[in-house]
């Protein structure tokens, strides 16, 4: 090689070798123990950083291969359970919130997205938030109420009170109503009327039960005493057809004609039949026609007894609103073909549910000319407070 490419001397060997003139060390070209020693410790310490961050990185199962001390950790790091119940339809479809009611054919679900819902049991089921079903739970609880009985204390506990009154009346859905006024100006007058109605629905039938009392007095004085008692049988045929058969029993003990006292006796028997012209789950309108036996039995000399008939026509509206309210109607118009004589009936209720237990509602109620008998007319508006089961 021409001395034009060869490099000077003391560039070379400052890069190939420490020498005296460069002063510049080179570690690699003759290892000393030290320098191997810091080396090696560089890379230990690499190597162990290394792998440590790449186990962090990986699964659990991947980690650990020891099975118990996996399910272990698995459950360390499972979720809490929601505090949400769980509504499952037999096409898969789910809905998260609460089961406010449940009877042997309904269930009654307050969703999260969709409100208050009633479903058949037959079409879906009821997972709740400890992870029972609704009809294992109600085993349940029946069984710890037989080891632990209702007490007296719970008198005090809406929620309790209302599960004993569920469990004593079974399938039976109902309300508690009460309504009172005292009033003291120039006179004195005190109102009280109180009132409980059961309710059970099959497939296609429907059965209500009612009782109520009222009374109300002035100056000490009973002008209203007063005990009424009705049972309502429908029946559903194909096409929207139905029959009614309602008995009812009134029992006045302050009824006066020109100041004279006639307390009586009243049974009236309806038998009718009707078409339903609206009938959904929000919304129900029916009409009919119906024949009426009235037996009056007056109860104060002298005593007497008298049977009379007369035809009706009647309507019946239940209307499901928003902010859970309801709307209920019922009205009667009577006419006698024998007599000629007609009167009617009409009782309107507008409900609006507090919560699961408590609803408040108003009532307009008159009866005015009966055709059948001579009872007492009446026109009321009272204000309602109800405890439902």
């Amino acid at each position: 090689m021409s001395r034009k490419f060869r490099l000077p001397r003391k560039f070379y060997e400052t890069q190939c070798c420490p020498v005296s003139r460069s002063r510049v060390p080179n570690f690699f070209s003759r290892p000393r123990p030290w320098a191997l020693a810091l080396l090696a410790g560089a890379l230990g310490l690499l190597g162990a950083v290394g792998p440590a961050r790449a186990a962090e990185e990986l699964p659990v199962d991947s980690r650990i291969t020891d099975p118990l001390l996996t399910d272990k950790l698995a459950d360390a790091v499972v979720p809490e359970r929601s505090e949400l119940d769980l509504l499952v339809y037999k096409n898969g479809d789910r809905l998260r919130g609460r089961l406010a009611e449940r009877s042997e054919t309904e269930l009654v679900f307050v969703s999260e997205r969709f409100g208050r819902l009633r479903v058949p049991v037959a079409e879906a089921k009821v997972i709740l938030a400890n992870g029972e079903e609704d009809a294992a739970a109600a085993a349940r609880a029946r069984t710890e109420e037989a080891e632990g009985p209702f007490s007296v204390w719970s008198l005090f506990s809406v929620r309790a009170l209302t599960s004993e009154v569920r469990n004593f009346f079974g399938p039976w859905q109902g309300r508690f109503v009460v309504s009172t006024q005292v009033v003291s100006d120039t006179t004195e007058r005190t109102n009280f009327m109180a009132e409980a109605h059961l309710r059970r629905k099959w497939q296609r039938d429907n059965v209500k039960l009612g009782a109520r009392y009222d009374f109300s007095e002035t100056n000490h004085l009973a002008t209203t005493d007063v005990f009424r008692a009705e049972v309502a049988w429908r029946h559903d045929f194909p096409g929207r057809l139905f029959s009614l058969y309602s008995p009812s029993l009134e029992w006045n003990r302050a009824y006066a004609v020109a100041g004279v006292p006639a307390d009586y006796v009243l049974l009236q028997q309806e038998v009718g039949a009707g078409v339903s012209l609206f009938s959904s789950p929000h919304r129900h309108l029916r009409v009919g026609l119906a024949e009426n036996v009235f037996d009056l039995w007056q109860t104060v000399p002298p005593e007497s007894h008298n049977s009379k008939m007369a035809e009706s026509v009647f309507l019946e509206t239940d209307l499901k609103l928003p902010w859970q309210m309801t709307l209920t109607e019922r009205g009667v118009w009577y006419y006698s073909l024998n007599t000629g004589r007609d009167g009617w009936e009409n009782k309107l209720e507008l409900d609006k549910q507090l919560s699961e237990t408590f609803t408040v509602g108003i009532r307009h109620e008159v009866r005015y000319n009966n055709p059948g008998v001579r009872v007492q007319d009446y026109t009321l508006l009272k204000l309602l407070l109800g405890l439902d089961f």
